[in-house]
């Protein structure tokens, strides 16, 4: 082969490799059926048609608690799943760059020397050899059909899968830090007004016996004063049972071990809107993590059929290598020292025993799976935001009416505690006055919880949280 072919080699190489096509479908972005609305939206805030979204908002935008926002910029630095997503988005980088590098040619150096003596034979005079070399060698498997092009192609998507998975770790991680939060602001109310009505019904008892030991009243008041003091005492260790364990999970998911937690605001002090604005149905395809984890996966099982595919095709693999070998080392760049080779081969699968036709069908089958799954996840999707909807503007209802409740118990607690020391009803009217009013009390802070919840379950399902 004459020097001037020789250059030509890599030039065709490369210019068949750029004629190359790419086998297996491109992606397309499947068509999925977006409402107009959410369901769960008011007319009045459909007619407005509003693109602002909740989770446009960034969290510390969102809750207005200083030292709820300082649990969650803790969480978010030291929650080990956050820390464990990190390290497979490392992983996924490392496996996208094992995978591209197949696309290129492998290039090693060598060098060596070997000297070495026979001793004298019956027949043989003793003699002495040398070898020195030195050389280069290369091996080229051609991407002729875009194999290891559509694996790239897999395994960016891949690592885009990774950065989602975080991203939803992070929406997660702020909603399940808030939520827990305002459950424990909710249980100190909760605990606050067990022991308000716990003080004051053991003053109602005092009274009592000192009334039944000056004859005015019977043993039977005093036992129906005590059932109050009862009740209320024995919601005291079960709240603070709670509490506790409710701070050993926060503090869990701060990535600490079980330890108190600084409080902020109170329950009945945490701001939140009277409504709050969903956005466009549309946007929540590129908002939520879980809708374009979907995707990449899709996009990943896409890429797959390709290189399933390219296995029908032959494969091109080229070797080639270069140097210098000499006996003497003083000769081994010059004179006719020089050494070089150039070869390639061609293998076409004839007989597989239907390996290949399955394992097409296989990734066929496996990209139908994704695109399932990811219509699902969207579907999934819009049935939560609705879900929210209706639970912040219902639970907003509920609260207000709780209220009323409240107000209603309290006073009719007051007048039943004026028509027994008036002599007109008997102990029994205060006893179920107060355990209304004490329900009511409960079942309040109950309520101001749910609203609150609510209200951070939008955010989670509009995609919110995950924007740093």
């Amino acid at each position: 082969m004459t020097k001037s072919r020789a250059l030509l080699i890599p030039e065709l190489v490369i210019l068949a490799l750029a004629c190359g096509c790419a086998v297996g479908p491109n992606y397309r972005k499947p068509t999925v059926n977006v409402p107009t609305v959410y369901r769960g939206v008011t007319p009045e805030e459909a007619a407005q048609g509003e693109a602002r979204s909740l989770a446009d908002e960034k969290w510390w935008e969102v809750f207005q608690d200083e030292q709820l926002r300082e649990l969650i910029k803790t969480a978010l630095q030291q929650n080990y799943d956050v820390r464990i997503a990190a390290a497979r988005i490392l992983e996924a980088q490392a496996h996208l760059g094992i995978t591209r590098a197949d696309q290129f040619p492998t290039i090693a150096a060598n060098a060596g020397a070997t000297n070495e003596r026979s001793p004298r034979s019956k027949f043989l005079p003793p003699f002495e050899t040398s070898a020195n070399q030195v050389g280069a060698s290369l091996a080229w498997d051609l991407d002729f059909w875009g194999k290891y092009r559509r694996a790239t192609e897999a395994a960016r998507a891949d690592l885009m899968f990774s950065e989602w998975a975080r991203r939803e770790v992070l929406t997660n991680l702020v909603a399940n830090v808030a939520s827990s939060y305002f459950q424990l602001r909710a249980l100190d109310l909760q605990l606050e007004i067990s022991q308000r009505t716990l003080a004051s019904r053991q003053d109602s008892l005092r009274l009592t016996n000192l009334l039944a030991q000056g004859g005015s009243t019977s043993m039977l008041d005093v036992r129906q004063a005590e059932q109050l003091v009862f009740t209320a005492a024995s919601e005291v260790p079960s709240l603070e049972q709670q509490i506790e364990q409710e701070e050993n999970f926060i503090s869990t998911l701060l990535g600490n071990n079980p330890a108190p937690v600084p409080r902020g605001r109170k329950l009945t002090e945490q701001a939140h809107p009277p409504t709050v604005p969903a956005g466009l149905p549309s946007s929540l395809l590129e908002r939520r993590p879980d809708i374009r984890e979907a995707e990449e996966q899709l996009i990943s099982a896409n890429a797959q059929i390709g290189v399933a595919r390219a296995a029908y095709f032959p494969q091109i693999p080229l070797t080639a290598t270069a140097g210098y070998q000499s006996s003497a080392l003083t000769a081994l760049f010059s004179g006719p020292a020089g050494l070089w080779n150039f070869g390639g081969a061609l293998t076409q699968p004839i007989f597989t025993a239907g390996r290949l036709r399955s394992n097409v069908r296989l990734t066929q089958a496996q990209q139908q799976e994704f695109l399932l799954r990811y219509q699902q996840t969207i579907q999934g999707a819009f049935r939560e935001v609705s879900d929210s909807l209706v639970a912040y503007r219902k639970t907003q209802e509920f609260r207000q009416q709780q209220e009323l409740l409240v107000n209603s118990a309290a006073d009719a607690s007051r007048l039943s505690h004026m028509r027994y020391s008036g002599g007109v009803a008997s102990y029994l009217e205060v006893l179920t006055n107060e355990t209304n009013y004490f329900s009511a009390e409960l079942a309040l802070a109950q309520a101001q919880l749910n609203e609150l919840l609510a209200l951070v379950q939008i955010y989670k399902a509009l995609g919110g949280g995950w924007e740093q």
